[in-house]
């Protein structure tokens, strides 16, 4: 599993015009699935996204979890995260997990997550169109690949 993460003041997802998901004080978590992805992925990159320390203390350093700050998450699913670009201009997405592999994978991170936060998250729609808007706040963008752990 890959996520880029955004630390955000407030971010929204709309779909058809409809907003679907919104936030304040939170993190963006853009999640990419591919086939080899199982469950010790999902464990390893919630505890992480959870306990890492992103969010400024009083003096101003990234001192504090997302849980410290009582911050809120939206998930978005995102399988152009494993976009190959290696051969000539147009992506391929080939090691993306199909929907039959990668939604059940998507709603046990969304399940995990909720349970590592303490409480409920926000989602886009799989698959769908979405219009995902956010205030970054640092800006603090960060990549995550649980097959590639430093």
């Amino acid at each position: 599993m890959k996520v880029i993460i955004q630390r955000v003041l407030k971010a929204s997802v709309t779909i058809d015009g409809n907003k679907v998901a919104s936030i304040s004080q939170g993190l963006l978590i853009l999640l990419g699935i591919i086939n080899e992805d199982i469950k010790e992925d999902i464990n390893w990159l919630s505890n992480k996204i959870t306990n890492l320390r992103i969010f400024g203390d009083e003096n101003g350093v990234m001192n504090k979890s997302i849980k410290e700050v009582d911050g809120e998450a939206i998930i978005v699913s995102q399988f152009t995260l494993h976009a190959s670009t290696k051969k000539g201009n147009r992506p391929s997405y080939i090691k993306a997990a199909k929907p039959d592999v990668a939604i059940p994978l998507y709603e046990a991170f969304v399940k995990q997550l909720e349970i590592d936060l303490g409480r409920p998250v926000q989602t886009g729609q799989f698959g769908a169109d979405m219009k995902v808007e956010l205030l970054n706040d640092g800006p603090v963008t960060i990549i995550i690949d649980s097959k590639n752990k430093e």
